[in-house]
């Protein structure tokens, strides 16, 4: 198990720029795949990226790509994400969580994660 603590969000206007961050403790870090995943009021939680355990490999959500970029310092347990051109269909509170190797199937597939942060709002206005 791992305790996660994402930071960096706010309110910032259409077309701007923020970065995330979540600190990871109380587990092996980079033996884990991390994912950002958003929920707006109203709609069901999505992943809007993720990146495997060594930072080689990345995914994205077909509405962030080109936008966001996820990276990871495994020698500080930390997980970023970089939020660009931002619009304000991607105000929604952001959980990082993190999935343990031994699971199976599509890394943008909330269930496959165990652990979850407490989120941070990040408010886009137009």
């Amino acid at each position: 198990q791992v305790q996660l603590v994402e930071s960096g969000g706010g309110l910032v206007q259409a077309g701007g720029s923020l970065r995330l961050s979540c600190a990871a403790s109380g587990g092996t870090f980079s033996s884990y795949t991390m994912g950002w995943f958003r929920q707006a009021p109203g709609k069901e939680r999505e992943c809007a990226a993720a990146i495997d355990r060594t930072g080689g490999t990345t995914y994205y959500a077909d509405s962030v790509k080109g936008r966001f970029t996820i990276s990871r310092d495994n020698a500080k347990n930390t997980v970023y994400l970089q939020m660009s051109s931002l619009k304000p269909e991607d105000t929604a509170v952001y959980y990082c969580a993190a999935r343990p190797r031994w699971k199976t199937g599509s890394y943008l597939a909330d269930y496959t994660y165990d652990d979850w942060g407490q989120g941070t709002q990040v408010t886009v206005s137009s």
